[in-house]
Protein backbone atom coordinates (compact mmCIF):
# COMPACT_ATOMS: atom_id res chain seq x y z
CA UNK A 1 0.00 0.00 0.00
CA UNK A 2 1.13 3.46 -0.66
CA UNK A 3 3.09 5.83 2.18
CA UNK A 4 0.65 8.52 1.45
CA UNK A 5 -0.38 10.28 4.89
CA UNK A 6 -3.95 11.77 3.44
CA UNK A 7 -4.55 7.84 2.65
CA UNK A 8 -3.14 5.65 5.07
CA UNK A 9 -5.23 8.40 7.66
CA UNK A 10 -8.35 7.88 6.00
CA UNK A 11 -7.38 3.54 5.91
CA UNK A 12 -6.78 3.97 9.33
CA UNK A 13 -10.43 5.77 10.11
CA UNK A 14 -12.04 3.14 8.27
CA UNK A 15 -10.42 0.46 10.03
CA UNK A 16 -12.04 2.12 13.15
CA UNK A 17 -15.33 1.86 11.47
CA UNK A 18 -15.19 -1.69 10.04
CA UNK A 19 -14.56 -2.42 14.36
CA UNK A 20 -17.20 -0.71 15.73
CA UNK A 21 -19.69 -1.77 12.94
CA UNK A 22 -18.31 -5.33 14.00
CA UNK A 23 -19.81 -4.72 17.06
CA UNK A 24 -23.22 -3.28 15.50
CA UNK A 25 -23.60 -6.36 13.65
CA UNK A 26 -22.65 -8.59 16.63
CA UNK A 27 -25.36 -7.22 18.72
CA UNK A 28 -28.05 -6.67 15.70
CA UNK A 29 -27.95 -10.36 15.31
CA UNK A 30 -28.35 -11.11 18.77
CA UNK A 31 -31.76 -9.12 19.18
CA UNK A 32 -33.13 -11.48 16.49
CA UNK A 33 -31.42 -14.85 17.50
CA UNK A 34 -30.66 -14.54 21.05
CA UNK A 35 -32.12 -11.83 23.25
CA UNK A 36 -35.41 -11.61 25.44
CA UNK A 37 -38.25 -10.11 24.44
CA UNK A 38 -37.63 -7.42 27.53
CA UNK A 39 -34.29 -6.69 26.78
CA UNK A 40 -35.62 -4.95 23.43
CA UNK A 41 -36.34 -1.55 24.05
CA UNK A 42 -32.92 -0.78 25.78
CA UNK A 43 -30.94 -2.83 22.70
CA UNK A 44 -32.99 -0.74 20.47
CA UNK A 45 -31.93 2.46 21.65
CA UNK A 46 -27.93 0.99 22.14
CA UNK A 47 -27.93 0.44 18.61
CA UNK A 48 -29.65 3.75 17.58
CA UNK A 49 -26.75 5.24 19.71
CA UNK A 50 -24.49 3.13 18.10
CA UNK A 51 -25.19 3.63 14.78
CA UNK A 52 -25.47 7.92 15.85
CA UNK A 53 -21.57 7.35 17.00
CA UNK A 54 -20.72 5.79 13.32
CA UNK A 55 -22.62 8.30 11.39
CA UNK A 56 -20.62 11.00 13.51
CA UNK A 57 -17.48 9.70 12.84
CA UNK A 58 -18.03 8.61 8.77
CA UNK A 59 -19.16 12.93 8.29
CA UNK A 60 -16.43 13.88 10.24
CA UNK A 61 -15.91 17.42 8.27
CA UNK A 62 -12.08 16.60 8.08
CA UNK A 63 -12.80 13.64 5.99
CA UNK A 64 -13.86 16.07 2.95
CA UNK A 65 -9.82 17.27 2.76
CA UNK A 66 -8.40 13.83 3.40
CA UNK A 67 -10.42 12.32 0.62
CA UNK A 68 -9.48 15.55 -1.98
CA UNK A 69 -5.79 15.09 -0.72
CA UNK A 70 -5.31 11.62 -1.06
CA UNK A 71 -7.14 11.83 -4.73
CA UNK A 72 -4.18 14.05 -5.57
CA UNK A 73 -1.48 11.30 -4.43
CA UNK A 74 0.14 8.73 -6.06
CA UNK A 75 -1.62 5.98 -5.15
CA UNK A 76 -2.08 2.24 -6.96
CA UNK A 77 -4.81 0.55 -8.63
CA UNK A 78 -6.72 -0.74 -5.71
CA UNK A 79 -5.63 1.84 -3.60
CA UNK A 80 -8.24 4.15 -5.84
CA UNK A 81 -10.39 1.69 -5.98
CA UNK A 82 -10.43 2.05 -2.34
CA UNK A 83 -10.82 5.58 -2.19
CA UNK A 84 -13.68 5.60 -4.97
CA UNK A 85 -15.67 3.34 -2.09
CA UNK A 86 -14.62 5.76 0.54
CA UNK A 87 -16.13 9.25 -1.16
CA UNK A 88 -19.16 6.85 -1.64
CA UNK A 89 -19.72 6.00 1.81
CA UNK A 90 -18.77 9.73 2.71
CA UNK A 91 -21.07 10.93 0.15
CA UNK A 92 -24.06 8.84 1.32
CA UNK A 93 -23.39 9.46 5.48
CA UNK A 94 -23.14 13.12 4.39
CA UNK A 95 -26.29 13.23 2.84
CA UNK A 96 -28.54 12.08 6.35
CA UNK A 97 -28.52 14.01 9.57
CA UNK A 98 -27.44 12.17 12.57
CA UNK A 99 -30.75 12.63 14.02
CA UNK A 100 -32.53 11.27 11.06
CA UNK A 101 -30.24 7.86 11.55
CA UNK A 102 -30.74 7.88 14.96
CA UNK A 103 -34.68 8.35 14.45
CA UNK A 104 -34.45 5.66 11.91
CA UNK A 105 -32.47 2.73 13.77
CA UNK A 106 -34.86 3.18 16.93
CA UNK A 107 -38.07 3.26 14.57
CA UNK A 108 -37.35 0.35 12.56
CA UNK A 109 -35.90 -1.78 15.67
CA UNK A 110 -39.31 -1.36 17.41
CA UNK A 111 -41.10 -1.78 14.64
CA UNK A 112 -39.12 -5.39 13.36
CA UNK A 113 -39.73 -6.59 17.12
CA UNK A 114 -43.52 -5.90 17.29
CA UNK A 115 -43.90 -7.19 14.27
CA UNK A 116 -42.51 -10.71 15.77
CA UNK A 117 -45.74 -11.45 17.31
CA UNK A 118 -48.28 -9.19 15.20
CA UNK A 119 -47.46 -11.54 12.41
CA UNK A 120 -48.83 -14.66 14.08
CA UNK A 121 -51.48 -13.05 15.70
CA UNK A 122 -52.50 -11.69 11.76
CA UNK A 123 -52.45 -8.19 13.45
CA UNK A 124 -52.35 -5.49 10.64
CA UNK A 125 -53.79 -2.77 11.99
CA UNK A 126 -51.76 -3.07 15.48
CA UNK A 127 -48.56 -3.26 12.78
CA UNK A 128 -49.91 -0.39 10.62
CA UNK A 129 -49.68 1.96 13.85
CA UNK A 130 -45.56 1.07 13.77
CA UNK A 131 -45.23 1.21 9.74
CA UNK A 132 -46.43 4.24 9.24
CA UNK A 133 -43.42 5.80 11.19
CA UNK A 134 -41.20 3.64 9.27
CA UNK A 135 -42.41 4.67 6.13
CA UNK A 136 -42.41 8.13 6.45
CA UNK A 137 -38.41 7.83 8.00
CA UNK A 138 -37.66 6.05 4.70
CA UNK A 139 -39.32 8.82 3.03
CA UNK A 140 -36.86 11.63 4.34
CA UNK A 141 -34.42 9.31 3.96
CA UNK A 142 -34.85 9.05 0.71
CA UNK A 143 -35.52 12.50 -0.49
CA UNK A 144 -32.47 13.63 1.16
CA UNK A 145 -30.23 10.74 -0.50
CA UNK A 146 -32.48 11.41 -3.86
CA UNK A 147 -31.13 15.52 -3.32
CA UNK A 148 -27.56 14.47 -2.61
CA UNK A 149 -27.58 12.24 -5.89
CA UNK A 150 -29.52 13.20 -8.30
CA UNK A 151 -31.39 9.94 -8.15
CA UNK A 152 -35.14 9.80 -7.82
CA UNK A 153 -36.17 8.51 -4.33
CA UNK A 154 -36.55 5.24 -4.82
CA UNK A 155 -33.36 5.06 -6.98
CA UNK A 156 -31.44 6.83 -4.39
CA UNK A 157 -32.50 3.97 -1.95
CA UNK A 158 -31.87 1.02 -4.69
CA UNK A 159 -28.35 2.65 -4.72
CA UNK A 160 -27.71 1.83 -1.44
CA UNK A 161 -27.77 -2.16 -1.82
CA UNK A 162 -26.98 -2.24 -5.69
CA UNK A 163 -24.93 0.19 -6.49
CA UNK A 164 -25.33 1.84 -10.14
CA UNK A 165 -28.72 0.03 -10.40
CA UNK A 166 -31.49 1.93 -11.59
CA UNK A 167 -35.37 1.17 -11.64
CA UNK A 168 -35.47 2.08 -15.26
CA UNK A 169 -33.08 -0.88 -15.75
CA UNK A 170 -35.50 -3.12 -12.94
CA UNK A 171 -38.70 -2.16 -14.86
CA UNK A 172 -36.70 -3.78 -18.00
CA UNK A 173 -36.07 -6.84 -16.86
CA UNK A 174 -38.86 -7.47 -14.69
CA UNK A 175 -41.31 -6.26 -17.76
CA UNK A 176 -39.82 -8.99 -19.83
CA UNK A 177 -39.96 -11.71 -17.27
CA UNK A 178 -43.75 -10.40 -16.40
CA UNK A 179 -44.46 -11.23 -20.44
CA UNK A 180 -43.07 -15.02 -19.78
CA UNK A 181 -42.86 -16.07 -16.56
CA UNK A 182 -46.60 -17.15 -15.97
CA UNK A 183 -46.85 -19.18 -19.17
CA UNK A 184 -43.54 -20.95 -18.25
CA UNK A 185 -45.26 -21.59 -14.51
CA UNK A 186 -48.47 -23.25 -16.35
CA UNK A 187 -45.80 -25.20 -18.41
CA UNK A 188 -43.98 -26.29 -15.77
CA UNK A 189 -47.43 -27.48 -13.64
CA UNK A 190 -48.58 -29.36 -16.44
CA UNK A 191 -45.52 -31.38 -16.87
CA UNK A 192 -45.13 -31.90 -13.15
CA UNK A 193 -48.79 -33.32 -12.97
CA UNK A 194 -47.48 -35.85 -14.96
CA UNK A 195 -44.81 -37.17 -12.60
CA UNK A 196 -44.90 -39.35 -9.77
CA UNK A 197 -43.81 -37.74 -6.40
CA UNK A 198 -43.39 -39.44 -3.19
CA UNK A 199 -44.58 -37.09 -0.53
CA UNK A 200 -42.31 -37.48 2.93
CA UNK A 201 -43.16 -38.28 6.23
CA UNK A 202 -43.07 -36.44 9.07
CA UNK A 203 -42.47 -35.31 11.96
CA UNK A 204 -39.12 -34.21 11.41
CA UNK A 205 -37.43 -33.22 15.14
CA UNK A 206 -36.55 -29.96 15.14
CA UNK A 207 -33.20 -31.21 16.50
CA UNK A 208 -32.60 -34.04 13.54
CA UNK A 209 -33.05 -30.65 10.91
CA UNK A 210 -30.75 -28.89 12.45
CA UNK A 211 -27.99 -31.87 12.34
CA UNK A 212 -28.75 -31.90 8.58
CA UNK A 213 -28.70 -28.49 7.98
CA UNK A 214 -24.72 -28.41 9.85
CA UNK A 215 -24.04 -31.40 7.53
CA UNK A 216 -25.26 -30.11 4.35
CA UNK A 217 -23.10 -26.48 5.64
CA UNK A 218 -19.95 -28.51 6.23
CA UNK A 219 -20.18 -30.76 2.61
CA UNK A 220 -20.68 -27.09 1.09
CA UNK A 221 -17.28 -26.11 2.39
CA UNK A 222 -18.56 -23.47 5.06
CA UNK A 223 -15.82 -22.92 7.83
CA UNK A 224 -17.38 -23.30 11.12
CA UNK A 225 -14.24 -21.98 12.78
CA UNK A 226 -15.09 -18.30 11.27
CA UNK A 227 -19.16 -18.75 11.68
CA UNK A 228 -22.27 -20.84 13.26
CA UNK A 229 -25.73 -21.68 12.32
CA UNK A 230 -28.98 -20.20 15.15
CA UNK A 231 -32.87 -19.80 14.57
CA UNK A 232 -34.56 -16.73 14.25
CA UNK A 233 -38.12 -15.62 13.15
CA UNK A 234 -36.77 -14.83 9.57
CA UNK A 235 -33.48 -16.69 8.31
CA UNK A 236 -30.65 -14.30 7.59
CA UNK A 237 -26.93 -14.03 7.43
CA UNK A 238 -24.84 -11.41 9.67
CA UNK A 239 -22.18 -10.68 11.71
CA UNK A 240 -18.73 -9.87 10.16
CA UNK A 241 -16.61 -12.30 7.46
CA UNK A 242 -14.35 -13.07 10.39
CA UNK A 243 -17.65 -14.19 12.49
CA UNK A 244 -20.24 -15.06 9.81
CA UNK A 245 -23.88 -15.75 11.55
CA UNK A 246 -26.70 -17.53 9.46
CA UNK A 247 -29.93 -18.01 11.18
CA UNK A 248 -32.36 -20.20 9.81
CA UNK A 249 -36.12 -21.45 11.14
CA UNK A 250 -37.62 -25.09 11.82
CA UNK A 251 -41.37 -26.53 10.82
CA UNK A 252 -41.30 -29.90 12.41
CA UNK A 253 -44.15 -31.07 8.92
CA UNK A 254 -41.79 -29.96 6.41
CA UNK A 255 -37.79 -30.17 6.26
CA UNK A 256 -37.58 -28.95 3.04
CA UNK A 257 -37.85 -24.80 3.97
CA UNK A 258 -35.06 -25.42 6.77
CA UNK A 259 -32.59 -27.24 4.86
CA UNK A 260 -33.01 -25.01 1.28
CA UNK A 261 -33.13 -21.77 3.44
CA UNK A 262 -29.74 -23.03 5.33
CA UNK A 263 -28.46 -24.00 2.47
CA UNK A 264 -29.25 -20.16 0.66
CA UNK A 265 -28.08 -18.85 3.48
CA UNK A 266 -24.77 -20.71 3.57
CA UNK A 267 -24.18 -19.02 -0.18
CA UNK A 268 -24.05 -15.99 1.63
CA UNK A 269 -21.93 -16.85 4.42
CA UNK A 270 -19.45 -18.39 2.19
CA UNK A 271 -19.09 -15.50 0.05
CA UNK A 272 -18.21 -13.05 3.70
CA UNK A 273 -15.71 -15.84 4.69
CA UNK A 274 -14.06 -15.04 0.90
CA UNK A 275 -13.12 -11.72 1.17
CA UNK A 276 -10.08 -10.74 0.85
CA UNK A 277 -8.33 -11.01 4.14
CA UNK A 278 -5.38 -8.40 3.82
CA UNK A 279 -8.31 -6.06 2.60
CA UNK A 280 -10.40 -6.19 5.55
CA UNK A 281 -11.18 -3.20 7.03
CA UNK A 282 -11.08 -0.95 3.85
CA UNK A 283 -14.43 -0.37 1.71
CA UNK A 284 -12.72 -2.58 -0.73
CA UNK A 285 -13.32 -5.47 1.15
CA UNK A 286 -17.01 -5.18 1.12
CA UNK A 287 -19.11 -7.55 -0.83
CA UNK A 288 -20.09 -5.91 -3.99
CA UNK A 289 -23.50 -5.32 -3.62
CA UNK A 290 -26.71 -6.80 -2.14
CA UNK A 291 -27.71 -8.74 -5.91
CA UNK A 292 -24.17 -9.86 -6.15
CA UNK A 293 -24.85 -11.11 -2.60
CA UNK A 294 -28.03 -12.83 -3.92
CA UNK A 295 -26.58 -14.85 -6.56
CA UNK A 296 -24.17 -16.23 -4.61
CA UNK A 297 -26.93 -17.44 -2.23
CA UNK A 298 -28.82 -18.59 -4.79
CA UNK A 299 -25.85 -20.57 -6.80
CA UNK A 300 -25.85 -22.21 -3.41
CA UNK A 301 -29.79 -23.19 -3.13
CA UNK A 302 -30.78 -22.92 -6.77
CA UNK A 303 -27.85 -23.77 -9.06
CA UNK A 304 -26.66 -26.06 -7.08
CA UNK A 305 -28.91 -27.29 -4.57
CA UNK A 306 -31.42 -28.14 -7.13
CA UNK A 307 -29.09 -29.50 -9.32
CA UNK A 308 -30.10 -33.33 -9.93
CA UNK A 309 -26.58 -34.70 -9.10
CA UNK A 310 -26.42 -32.54 -6.25
CA UNK A 311 -29.55 -34.46 -4.88
CA UNK A 312 -27.84 -37.51 -5.04
CA UNK A 313 -25.17 -36.05 -2.79
CA UNK A 314 -28.03 -34.94 -0.61
CA UNK A 315 -29.70 -37.79 -0.20
CA UNK A 316 -27.24 -40.22 2.27
CA UNK A 317 -27.16 -36.83 4.67
CA UNK A 318 -30.91 -36.70 4.51
CA UNK A 319 -31.38 -40.80 5.49
CA UNK A 320 -28.51 -40.45 7.95
CA UNK A 321 -30.55 -37.61 10.02
CA UNK A 322 -34.48 -38.19 9.29
CA UNK A 323 -34.07 -41.69 8.67
CA UNK A 324 -35.11 -43.70 5.48
CA UNK A 325 -38.12 -43.76 3.42
CA UNK A 326 -38.76 -43.71 -0.16
CA UNK A 327 -39.47 -39.67 -0.59
CA UNK A 328 -35.50 -39.48 0.18
CA UNK A 329 -33.93 -41.67 -2.68
CA UNK A 330 -32.34 -39.01 -5.41
CA UNK A 331 -34.75 -38.73 -8.00
CA UNK A 332 -37.71 -38.07 -5.77
CA UNK A 333 -35.95 -35.61 -4.02
CA UNK A 334 -34.97 -33.94 -7.08
CA UNK A 335 -38.74 -33.76 -7.80
CA UNK A 336 -39.26 -32.16 -4.09
CA UNK A 337 -37.13 -29.23 -4.43
CA UNK A 338 -37.76 -28.63 -8.12
CA UNK A 339 -41.54 -28.56 -7.43
CA UNK A 340 -43.37 -25.65 -8.90
CA UNK A 341 -46.44 -24.82 -7.02
CA UNK A 342 -48.09 -21.28 -6.36
CA UNK A 343 -47.50 -20.26 -2.60
CA UNK A 344 -47.76 -17.38 -0.30
CA UNK A 345 -44.71 -17.30 1.02
CA UNK A 346 -41.63 -16.18 -0.74
CA UNK A 347 -38.84 -17.35 0.72
CA UNK A 348 -40.37 -20.93 0.69
CA UNK A 349 -41.44 -20.18 -3.23
CA UNK A 350 -39.87 -22.63 -6.14
CA UNK A 351 -37.25 -21.42 -8.46
CA UNK A 352 -39.83 -20.66 -11.11
CA UNK A 353 -42.39 -18.97 -8.98
CA UNK A 354 -39.96 -16.53 -6.76
CA UNK A 355 -39.44 -13.90 -9.07
CA UNK A 356 -43.44 -13.09 -8.96
CA UNK A 357 -42.60 -12.59 -5.22
CA UNK A 358 -40.45 -9.96 -6.24
CA UNK A 359 -42.29 -8.37 -8.97
CA UNK A 360 -45.32 -7.85 -6.76
CA UNK A 361 -42.97 -6.85 -4.05
CA UNK A 362 -41.13 -3.64 -6.43
CA UNK A 363 -44.32 -2.66 -7.89
CA UNK A 364 -45.90 -1.82 -4.16
CA UNK A 365 -42.73 -0.62 -2.63
CA UNK A 366 -41.29 1.72 -6.08
CA UNK A 367 -44.72 3.77 -5.62
CA UNK A 368 -44.85 3.89 -1.77
CA UNK A 369 -41.45 5.43 -1.38
CA UNK A 370 -42.30 7.82 -4.04
CA UNK A 371 -45.31 9.12 -2.33
CA UNK A 372 -47.79 7.49 -4.95
CA UNK A 373 -49.41 5.19 -2.12
CA UNK A 374 -49.81 5.01 1.40
CA UNK A 375 -48.86 2.35 3.94
CA UNK A 376 -52.78 1.63 4.26
CA UNK A 377 -52.55 0.78 0.68
CA UNK A 378 -50.76 -1.71 0.67
CA UNK A 379 -52.96 -4.98 1.81
CA UNK A 380 -55.54 -4.53 -1.52
CA UNK A 381 -52.24 -3.53 -4.00
CA UNK A 382 -50.94 -7.07 -2.27
CA UNK A 383 -54.23 -8.96 -2.87
CA UNK A 384 -54.04 -7.91 -6.78
CA UNK A 385 -51.27 -8.57 -7.43
CA UNK A 386 -50.89 -11.84 -5.86
CA UNK A 387 -53.93 -12.75 -7.90
CA UNK A 388 -52.85 -11.91 -10.62
CA UNK A 389 -49.15 -13.09 -10.66
CA UNK A 390 -49.31 -16.50 -8.58
CA UNK A 391 -53.13 -17.13 -8.93
CA UNK A 392 -53.72 -16.95 -4.77
CA UNK A 393 -56.23 -15.39 -2.80
CA UNK A 394 -54.59 -13.39 0.51
CA UNK A 395 -57.72 -11.33 1.45
CA UNK A 396 -57.47 -10.59 5.03
CA UNK A 397 -54.77 -12.92 5.41
CA UNK A 398 -52.14 -10.53 6.32
CA UNK A 399 -49.97 -13.06 7.83
CA UNK A 400 -49.07 -14.85 5.00
CA UNK A 401 -49.79 -11.58 2.87
CA UNK A 402 -47.75 -8.48 3.29
CA UNK A 403 -46.47 -9.13 6.86
CA UNK A 404 -44.38 -11.63 5.84
CA UNK A 405 -41.34 -10.27 5.27
CA UNK A 406 -39.08 -8.84 7.47
CA UNK A 407 -37.94 -5.88 5.16
CA UNK A 408 -40.67 -3.33 5.39
CA UNK A 409 -40.41 -3.33 9.38
CA UNK A 410 -36.64 -3.24 9.29
CA UNK A 411 -36.73 0.10 6.83
CA UNK A 412 -35.57 -2.28 3.68
CA UNK A 413 -36.68 -0.49 0.98
CA UNK A 414 -35.27 -0.72 -2.17
CA UNK A 415 -33.97 -4.51 -1.54
CA UNK A 416 -36.52 -6.71 -2.87
CA UNK A 417 -35.11 -6.30 -6.73
CA UNK A 418 -31.75 -7.66 -5.53
CA UNK A 419 -32.94 -10.90 -5.14
CA UNK A 420 -33.99 -11.59 -8.77
CA UNK A 421 -31.03 -9.53 -10.14
CA UNK A 422 -29.21 -12.29 -8.16
CA UNK A 423 -30.95 -15.09 -9.71
CA UNK A 424 -30.03 -13.75 -12.88
CA UNK A 425 -26.62 -13.29 -12.22
CA UNK A 426 -26.03 -16.90 -10.49
CA UNK A 427 -27.85 -17.64 -14.13
CA UNK A 428 -25.13 -15.89 -15.91
CA UNK A 429 -22.10 -17.30 -13.69
CA UNK A 430 -22.97 -20.93 -14.50
CA UNK A 431 -23.76 -20.38 -17.90
CA UNK A 432 -20.00 -19.32 -17.93
CA UNK A 433 -18.82 -22.09 -15.66
CA UNK A 434 -20.24 -24.23 -18.17
CA UNK A 435 -18.50 -22.22 -21.32
CA UNK A 436 -14.90 -22.76 -19.32
CA UNK A 437 -15.85 -26.70 -17.83
CA UNK A 438 -17.76 -28.49 -20.03
CA UNK A 439 -17.59 -31.77 -18.11
CA UNK A 440 -19.27 -29.02 -15.09
CA UNK A 441 -22.18 -31.16 -14.45
CA UNK A 442 -20.44 -34.74 -14.55
CA UNK A 443 -17.71 -33.46 -11.93
CA UNK A 444 -20.74 -31.91 -9.43
CA UNK A 445 -22.07 -35.60 -9.90
CA UNK A 446 -19.05 -37.00 -8.86
CA UNK A 447 -18.75 -34.53 -5.51
CA UNK A 448 -16.06 -31.90 -6.93
CA UNK A 449 -18.43 -28.97 -5.90
CA UNK A 450 -14.88 -27.52 -5.45
CA UNK A 451 -14.86 -26.44 -9.20
CA UNK A 452 -17.96 -24.24 -8.46
CA UNK A 453 -16.36 -22.49 -4.86
CA UNK A 454 -12.79 -22.09 -6.82
CA UNK A 455 -14.56 -20.45 -9.41
CA UNK A 456 -16.67 -18.45 -7.13
CA UNK A 457 -14.12 -17.49 -5.03
CA UNK A 458 -11.39 -16.17 -7.56
CA UNK A 459 -14.35 -14.07 -9.96
CA UNK A 460 -16.46 -13.17 -7.04
CA UNK A 461 -15.29 -13.71 -3.69
CA UNK A 462 -11.61 -12.26 -3.77
CA UNK A 463 -12.37 -9.13 -5.72
CA UNK A 464 -14.74 -7.45 -2.85
CA UNK A 465 -15.67 -4.13 -4.41
CA UNK A 466 -12.58 -3.83 -6.47
CA UNK A 467 -14.45 -3.34 -9.62
CA UNK A 468 -17.81 -1.47 -9.97
CA UNK A 469 -21.11 -4.39 -10.61
CA UNK A 470 -21.41 -3.92 -14.07
CA UNK A 471 -17.47 -4.53 -14.13
CA UNK A 472 -17.45 -7.32 -11.79
CA UNK A 473 -19.84 -9.37 -13.71
CA UNK A 474 -18.24 -8.30 -17.15
CA UNK A 475 -14.90 -10.19 -16.07
CA UNK A 476 -16.21 -12.64 -14.05
CA UNK A 477 -18.71 -13.99 -17.21
CA UNK A 478 -17.20 -12.06 -20.31
CA UNK A 479 -20.70 -10.58 -20.97
CA UNK A 480 -23.31 -7.52 -19.21
CA UNK A 481 -25.81 -8.90 -17.18
CA UNK A 482 -28.12 -10.94 -20.12
CA UNK A 483 -31.34 -12.04 -17.96
CA UNK A 484 -31.89 -14.55 -21.55
CA UNK A 485 -29.57 -16.79 -19.22
CA UNK A 486 -31.84 -16.82 -16.85
CA UNK A 487 -34.60 -17.67 -18.89
CA UNK A 488 -32.42 -20.48 -19.96
CA UNK A 489 -31.78 -21.57 -16.79
CA UNK A 490 -35.37 -22.42 -16.10
CA UNK A 491 -36.50 -23.89 -19.21
CA UNK A 492 -33.31 -26.06 -18.76
CA UNK A 493 -34.26 -27.27 -15.76
CA UNK A 494 -38.12 -27.11 -15.71
CA UNK A 495 -38.88 -28.26 -19.07
CA UNK A 496 -35.67 -30.33 -20.62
Amino acid sequence: MSTSTAYQNLCARHQRLHRLNHLQAIAGWDQSANMPPKGNEARSLALAEMGGLLHELATDPQLAGLLDAAEAEPLGEEERANLREMRRAWREANALPQALVEAKSLANSRCEHAWRSQRPANDWPGHLQNLREVVRLAREEAALLSESSGLSRYDALLDRYEPGMRSSEVDRVFGDLRQWLPGLIRAVQDKQSRETVIEPVGPFPQAAQRALGLAAMKLLGFDFEAGRLDESAHPFCGGVPEDVRLTTRYREDSFLPSLMGTIHETGHGRYEQGLRRDWLGQPIANARSMGLHESQSLSFEMQLGSHPAFARLLSPLVVQHLGDQPAFEPVNLQRLVTRVAPGFIRVDADEVTYPAHVILRYEIERPLIEGEIECEDIPALWDAKMQELLGLDTRGNYQDGCMQDVHWSAGLFGYFPCYTLGAMYAAQFFAAMRREMPDLDARIAAGELHLVFDWLRERIWTQGSRWTTPELVQRASGEALNPAHFKAHLQARYLG
